[in-house]
């Protein structure tokens, strides 16, 4: 494993604030290589990376035009869990961010001795901002030689991809052009390559008796967080349920709790603002701004709530990553439900739509008189920020897909396996972020109130093993398909596993268990795990960790 400090021009670039170092353009090709990586994620990159570690040649096809995915996109907040877990080359990513922000000239607009010791632990630091890590992440792949290839998005259709005998030969890409390959990694959120090649996969959630689960399904009665704490009216007319429901409510009730339906928990684009003048560009009223979009939070204000600004989480330099908090907040509940296997232009839909809503709240809460004027005054202090997403009008590239398609392989990570009540075979790397899965819709409770369904934020106990087996198709599908992000999970237990670090850590495991596959000339599902095993504890990878007496 290469040295954090092994580039020393890398550094020195990052160091300059040198722009993302990923190129605009990159010419594709047909030549064959060892390894190719559909998807851009942190997941894809890693991948990417642990492959040229093992010699490999490597395709690293991006969808759009930079590389990260929510790393490099306003997911600066890193969630963790426990660090511990955490190895490899994802825990060298984070090394690398506080080699970066140990420079006194990183720090432009705060203050080092202030911030940086609220940022690092564990000898690397966990909050950083967008540019700063893309900055990383376009270096590293050119240290280690790994061009990638922009704006080329898979041929989606029934002519996209070749396969043969159960086995990918090539796919193509909307403009034309063909990747061969001998092993392939599907590193998308969607799992679009996966669907491609035939693979089985789910959306939504399973009821709990599926898996022997708790919390899964459809659960009002334990959505206790980020819910409604007064009884707010949810008609256009309070009280008058003939005159309609306000938007982002549903008129459908939900069915038993623990039972399972094909809805998902709600998305967002997680904001990077600023409060620093000298950085900070106005939020300006959308055009399509409709107030009446934003008439349950004016009730709610009027109940006395008045934590909005709860998770504007600092990151260096002045800067937030805003996540949702409360009952109703960035979270576009509701708006999502057809996005995982929708077509790209409905996708872009469904993008438009959560930013017209993001816009208009950020404009609502700085203007409309309803708002408190505590509230307006101090959201009128912040904006987007100028040295971010330059080429996107200062708006994240990168809708928050918490939860897209996942993979139905032979083993399926599940609560038990979370909270350690059954074994994990063959692990691959760990998780321990809560069992966490944000609202999925907002109904009329049955005393004729506003009430959000689908929270669920409880703790496994400690560190879990995800297996190998998670990350590869059932045997006889897809032979040479790793899926180490949309991989084989339930709805609740991908709750915990869908975390940015966690997704490096398997970005790794499937790099590496593709690389003994070649040598093995072998289906990935044949990999010797005793091999898989050893290779990834000589990089550096975390497979277990004592378990706490319980």
């Amino acid at each position: 494993m290469r040295s954090i400090l092994s580039s020393s021009v890398a550094m020195l670039l990052l160091m300059a604030g040198a722009g993302p170092a990923v190129p605009r353009t990159a010419k594709g090709g047909a030549e064959p290589r060892d390894i190719v990586i559909y998807g851009c994620t942190s997941a894809g990159v890693i991948a990417a990376i642990a492959a040229r570690q093992h010699g490999k040649s490597v395709i690293l096809l991006c969808e759009r035009d930079y590389v990260g995915g929510m790393t490099t996109n306003g997911l600066g907040y890193s969630d963790v869990g426990n660090h511990r877990a955490v190895g490899g080359l994802s825990l060298e990513f984070y090394k690398r961010m506080k080699a970066y922000y140990d420079r006194p000239d990183a720090w432009r607009h705060s203050n080092q001795a202030d911030d940086q010791r609220a940022f690092v632990s564990d000898g690397a630091q966990w909050i950083f901002e967008p540019h700063v890590a893309e900055n990383v992440y376009g270096q590293w792949l050119s240290e280690v030689g790994v061009k990638p290839i922009l704006d080329s998005r898979l041929d989606r259709s029934a002519t996209g991809i070749r396969m043969q005998d159960g086995t990918i030969t090539a796919i193509r890409t909307e403009n034309g052009k063909w990747y061969r390959g001998r092993v392939f990694i599907d590193a998308t959120y969607e799992g679009d390559l996966m669907a491609a090649a035939g693979v089985d996969f789910t959306t939504g959630r399973e009821a709990n008796a599926t898996y022997g689960e708790t919390l899964n399904g459809i659960e009002l009665a334990k959505s206790t967080n980020h819910q409604f704490e007064a009884d707010v009216d949810p008609y256009r007319q309070p009280g008058k349920p003939d005159s309609g429901l306000l938007p982002y409510v549903t008129a459908e009730k939900p069915a038993a709790d623990g039972s399972s339906d094909g809805k998902i928990q709600a998305y967002m684009y997680r904001l990077c603002l600023t409060d620093v003048a000298a950085n900070r560009v106005a939020i300006e009223k959308p055009r399509d701004y409709d107030p009446m979009n934003y008439q349950l939070l004016a009730r709610y204000f009027a109940k006395g709530f008045d934590q909005v600004f709860r998770k504007f989480d600092r990151i260096p330099n002045g800067k937030t990553d805003v996540n949702n908090w409360g009952a109703f907040s960035f979270d576009a509940i509701g708006l999502n439900y057809s996005y995982p296997t929708a077509t790209y232009a409905e996708r872009d839909r469904i993008r438009a739509a959560h930013i017209s809503y993001q816009r208009g709240l950020l404009w609502f809460l700085g203007h409309d008189p309803q708002v408190p004027a505590r509230i307006r005054t101090e959201m009128r202090r912040w904006g987007y920020c100028r040295d971010e997403f330059t080429r996107n009008n200062y708006w994240p590239r990168e809708l928050y897909v918490r939860e897209g398609r996942r993979m139905v392989s032979d083993f399926v990570m599940a609560e038990p396996q979370l909270r350690g009540d059954k074994p994990t075979p063959e692990p691959v790397g760990m998780g321990s972020y809560n069992m966490d899965s944000h609202n999925v819709q907002r109904i009329v409770d049955a005393r004729g109130f506003v009430r959000n369904e689908g929270n669920i934020e409880i703790s496994p106990g400690h560190a879990y093993p995800i297996s190998y087996r998670a990350i590869v198709p059932k045997a006889g599908q897809a032979k040479n398909l790793l899926v180490p992000v949309a991989l084989s999970a339930s709805h609740i237990a991908y709750g915990s596993i869908r975390m940015e670090p966690v997704f490096m850590i398997l970005g790794q495991a499937a790099a590496t268990a593709a690389s003994l596959a070649i040598d093995d000339k072998a289906p990935v599902q044949a990999v010797p795990y005793d091999d898989l095993r050893r290779d990834l504890l000589a990089h550096g990878q975390i497979l277990s960790l004592a378990f706490p007496a319980r």
